[in-house]
């Protein structure tokens, strides 16, 4: 089974998905999160899947959500950014519905193993933190640039993954970090030169398949019931709903109307510029004329 937006191949007890959208980085778009779920789901009723690896094609894992075309658009209520007065219940009800498809790498009672060159960036990085370990190329950068503006991570695995204060890190400052920095952090299994990327990412997912499916179910329950009881749907819960808000604060709303009028590249650099937003957003001005 492939669809449109993600490859799925089997070959000795190893599913192999892709994101497939190289043309567009692999940005999410309204079919990705269901054809990922749809994809793990098959490799889960699989007897002869043992372990998955996701991967992106072309020049990176996943540069996030297609936000060129979600925050340039006239009309975003179906893709989070409504016309206001905003109804954060509908909101919530479409992001919520990506949360669980991503989730759905972690649900999985195979193992999963994600692979990230390029980089895996906002949305991508929700996707990629779902799985169970990530290995990634020394220069393949990670992180979630939208907690600036214009996003909170709906699937909040950073703090799981990492604790409170390298959490708070990332998200307060919205950085992407390379490969390396991600292993150092902890926040990954292991990062390797880009030409050993496949061969290190075989070389554990062949070391797993040799397991029985039953001990690769038993440990991985054991292991996410942890988490889960920690309160991982909760936080979830909440970083879903705040995402809808961050979209339609006064902020999030000046950062769509300013990729309107400038494009969302130029936007991106005056939010990450280092100028005052709050006074920028309130006299409707670009952001380099606050320092």
């Amino acid at each position: 089974m492939s669809s449109p937006t993600v490859d799925y191949q089997v070959n000795d007890r190893i599913a192999t998905l892709t994101l497939n959208r190289p043309e567009r980085l692999n940005a999410i778009n309204d079919r990705l999160p269901s054809d990922l779920r749809k994809a793990v789901e098959k490799a889960e009723r699989d007897p002869n899947v043992h372990v998955i690896i996701l991967q992106g094609a072309g020049k990176g894992f996943c540069g996030g959500y297609d936000l060129v075309q979600y925050a340039q658009e006239d009309s975003g209520e179906i893709h989070g950014s409504q016309e206001m007065p905003w109804d954060p219940t509908e909101d919530y009800a479409m992001m919520s519905r990506n949360t669980e498809d991503f989730m759905s790498l972690w649900r999985a009672r195979k193992p999963t193993i994600c692979k990230i060159h390029g980089a895996a960036a906002a949305g991508g990085s929700d996707i990629a933190l779902c799985c169970d370990m990530i290995i990634m190329a020394d220069d393949a950068r990670i992180g979630y640039p939208p907690a600036r503006v214009w996003g909170v991570p709906t699937t909040m695995m950073w703090v799981y993954r990492l604790g409170v204060e390298k959490a708070k890190r990332m998200l307060f400052t919205g950085d992407l970090i390379s490969g390396k920095e991600a292993e150092e952090m902890g926040l990954i299994l292991k990062s390797v030169p880009l030409e050993q990327l496949d061969d290190e990412v075989m070389k554990l997912a062949n070391r797993i398949k040799g397991v029985p499916r039953n001990q690769l179910m038993m440990c991985k329950m054991t292991v996410n019931q942890a988490y889960e009881s920690m309160g991982l749907n909760q936080t979830q819960m909440f970083a879903t709903f705040f995402d809808g808000v961050a979209r339609h604060s006064p902020e999030g709303l000046w950062f769509r109307e300013r990729a309107q009028e400038v494009g969302f590249k130029q936007v991106v650099a005056e939010r990450d510029g280092g100028g005052n937003i709050a006074e920028g957003v309130s006299k409707h001005m670009p952001l380099d004329d606050f320092e």
